[in-house]
């Protein structure tokens, strides 16, 4: 088999063989609703006439239509609803194989104590071979499962570490969920060149940073220059940071691992004013009612007033509320990553760059720019928190001018007129590359 199959819904042999809709308009129904299933699925929104009603507006209506084709396909969503409200009468299940797969893995990696992302990602690669396995029996078999990883390998040609990611999200859902004790997937797989990182250079670094917005500009000026991941960006909490020490203390990273990290001098200043601001929206928070963040781990239940106090707040909060998926609960959250990612995309437009740049590769800059000065690679592998040197090491493919010296933030050299400055003592607010802005 060379692709995926076609998700078989659980309307799918109703729609086929009902004597309600003509043979000329099942094929049309068909494809409206295999639509909405899939943007819903992929939304992960439940099949009701609310969901129905807002594809209708973000999808149907966002061009425009024949009038046959709304006639016909408002029909088909008619169709949908009363098939919904009799199956549920019917105590019959209306999720799809795929649904019902991903909530298993998902409360499966809840009872394992999982990590939220690590069971969203281990759920959507066994929603994914649900979706090409087709029906519930084949998803249960160790060999399509191997033929599945085999054809991710040969015909997908994916890299190698997403090979591993699909093997292991494999292999929990057949001992955590199928209840094996012994798993077999015998599948041989593919090791892929690595590839080279794209390094942005201190000139570019600075035009990045001058074209995003105010709110995101604090932010990816701390990912640089601190050489963070995304996910360990926005989820910093006011404790994190040192501002006398000058430090940034990484908490649970990648492999759950702690680490500290440099704090720039130039963010540190800003980080006064900015944290002036944030308790003054923390105040208001309190006031007002809202509930405290959410809490890493257990400790909301250990503490169920920390997320209350000042020392647990996101130092990059949203600028508005949004309801907790892992509880339930409408609270503050931190700086979403779309919107973060979106934002560094639109700057790097602006700036006139002609790579192609995500927010990682900041951290990628961070990396080269400090081997660049002189860090010795031990040292950069802390900084970094890379479990293995070999890891560290593809940055030496990239760097240049390499020499002893100290370690100091990249994003110090930065100056708007010679791209350089020195390393000393912080640089007057006067003087600084770009006016002081807080993110609100």
């Amino acid at each position: 088999m060379n692709s995926e199959q076609k998700n078989i819904f659980p309307w799918s042999s109703d729609l086929e063989f009902s004597r309600d809709v003509s043979r000329s308009d099942k094929s049309g129904f068909a494809m409206i609703l295999g639509w909405y299933e899939k943007w819903r699925i992929s939304q992960q929104l439940p099949a009701s006439r609310e969901t129905a009603a807002t594809f209708w507006k973000l999808k149907v209506k966002a061009k425009e239509r024949q009038d046959w084709q709304l006639e016909q396909w408002a029909e088909a969503f008619r169709w949908h609803l009363n098939w919904l409200r009799f199956a549920k009468a019917e105590g019959r299940e209306t999720r799809t194989l795929e649904e019902r797969v991903r909530d298993a893995v998902n409360r499966a990696g809840g009872r394992r104590g999982l990590a939220r992302r690590t069971r969203e990602t281990y759920a959507g690669w066994v929603g994914r071979f649900a979706r090409w396995a087709g029906e519930a029996r084949a998803v249960m078999d160790e060999g399509k499962a191997s033929q599945w990883l085999s054809w991710l390998v040969t015909e997908e040609k994916v890299a190698y570490s997403t090979q591993k990611q699909a093997l292991n999200a494999l292999v929990f859902f057949f001992r955590e969920v199928c209840g094996r004790e012994e798993v077999h997937l015998n599948v041989r797989l593919r090791q892929t060149p690595k590839r080279i990182p794209v390094v942005l250079s201190v000139g570019e670094v600075a035009a990045v940073l001058a074209n995003l917005p105010e709110k995101c500009r604090l932010a990816a000026e701390l990912q640089y220059g601190a050489g963070l991941r995304r996910s360990e960006l926005l989820n910093l909490r006011v404790k994190d940071i040192d501002l006398d020490r000058r430090q940034v203390t990484v908490r649970a990273g990648k492999g759950n691992r702690d680490r500290v990290t440099v704090l720039p001098q130039q963010v540190a200043v800003q980080l006064i004013d900015w944290k002036e601001r944030l308790h003054e929206q923390f105040h208001a928070d309190r006031a007002a009612g809202v509930p405290g963040v959410a809490l890493p781990g257990a400790l909301a239940r250990k503490l169920p007033k920390a997320g209350e106090q000042w020392e647990w707040a996101w130092l990059f909060p949203s600028d508005h509320f949004s309801v907790d998926p892992e509880t339930g609960i409408r609270r503050r959250h931190h700086l979403h990553g779309q919107t973060y990612t979106n934002a560094l995309r639109e700057a790097v437009r602006a700036a006139g760059i002609e790579k192609r740049v995500k927010s990682h590769d900041l951290r990628h800059s961070f990396a080269t720019h400090l081997l660049e000065a002189g860090t010795d690679i031990r040292t950069l592998q802390e900084l970094l928190g890379h479990a293995e040197l070999e890891t560290t090491m593809i940055y030496t493919h990239v760097a240049t001018n390499l020499s002893a010296c100290g370690v100091a933030s990249p994003l110090d050299r930065i100056h708007a007129g010679t791209g350089m400055i020195s390393m000393g003592n912080l640089t007057p607010t006067s003087a600084r590359p770009w006016p002081l802005r807080v993110v609100r």
